[in-house]
């Protein structure tokens, strides 16, 4: 297994070392709003927030590079991830993007296709090698996936990983997420330059909140939930709740503060895969973290 210090390493190889910044997803900005969950959740998971009561949430909207000083025009993966404050003090997160698909299987292969997505000449011998990838990658395409959006908040973004719910009664699920954007107002302006995304998002947020559908596909017989390239055919679909971003938040990594969006994060009622990218994060994400501080 990749030592998760020698994954930073290397991701700062790409991208370079930025001190303060995160090895991925360096750029981005944090946001406050409510998440409200549907009883059709309630009746799959006995998690806290997803019982029907407003929670608190923080979000954090970013492009994908580990280079902050990328601009907002540059073709990139968008992130959207979601930090649910439960009323007992604790927290479940997801990290959604808006690549559909993974394309790969474990984390040695992750670094690998980092290291050859910045050089266009080194992608197809990593194709070659990896031809699993292929269908994902065509997917991610189909999907504008890298493709700059008009807003952060017009982008669906995917969880890839898979989580089991247990219900009140002790009965387990397996379920995928996916963050759907409900129809909003949209500012009036045009906004152009490298903090266009951020600079469009704080405009529409003055004409009112931006909301998400969180939608969920529970497994059907034979879904893989431990494999984060699998394809699943899904038993159903529903909504789990309503995501209600308001303002900025401008307090959070101030004065000290690290803030860390981990998918391993989990409460009673959630639990997590055997998949191996979701397991490895974790300790990624502590190596990263270390050099943040």
């Amino acid at each position: 297994m990749l030592d998760p210090e020698r994954a930073i390493d290397r991701i700062n190889g790409v991208f370079g070392s930025h001190p303060g910044h995160r090895a991925l997803h360096a750029r981005g900005g944090f946001f406050a709003g409510t998440f409200a969950a549907s009883p059709e959740a309630a009746a799959l998971c006995r998690a806290g927030h997803l019982q029907g009561e407003p929670v608190p949430v923080r979000v954090r909207w970013s492009n994908g590079g580990g280079n902050p000083g990328t601009p907002d025009t540059a073709p990139d993966v968008r992130g959207m991830a979601v930090s649910f404050r439960l009323a007992d003090g604790t927290a479940t997160d997801l990290l959604g993007q808006t690549a559909p698909r993974f394309p790969v299987r474990t984390p040695e292969d992750f670094v690998a296709f980092v290291e050859a997505s910045r050089n266009p000449v080194n992608l197809p011998l990593f194709l070659l090698k990896h031809r699993s990838a292929l269908p994902a990658m065509v997917a991610n395409v189909r999907a504008k996936a890298i493709v700059p959006p008009r807003s952060y908040a017009e982008a669906t973004y995917y969880p890839v990983h898979a989580y089991r719910w247990t219900a009140a009664d002790g009965a387990e699920s397996w379920v995928r997420y996916r963050l759907e954007p409900l129809p909003g107002t949209a500012p009036d302006q045009k906004f152009e330059g490298s903090d266009r995304l951020r600079q469009e998002i704080l405009a529409r947020l003055v004409a009112g909140p931006v909301t998400y559908d969180l939608r969920v596909t529970v497994a059907a017989p034979g879904d893989d939930p431990h494999d984060p390239m699998s394809v699943w055919k899904g038993a159903r679909e529903l909504s789990a709740g309503t995501l209600t971003i308001t303002a900025p938040d401008p307090q959070r990594e101030q004065d000290g503060e690290v803030v860390v969006f981990d998918p391993t994060r989990v409460v009673d009622g959630i639990g997590i895969s055997d998949d191996p990218i979701l397991r490895y994060r974790a300790g990624a994400y502590s190596a990263s973290v270390s050099r943040r501080t």
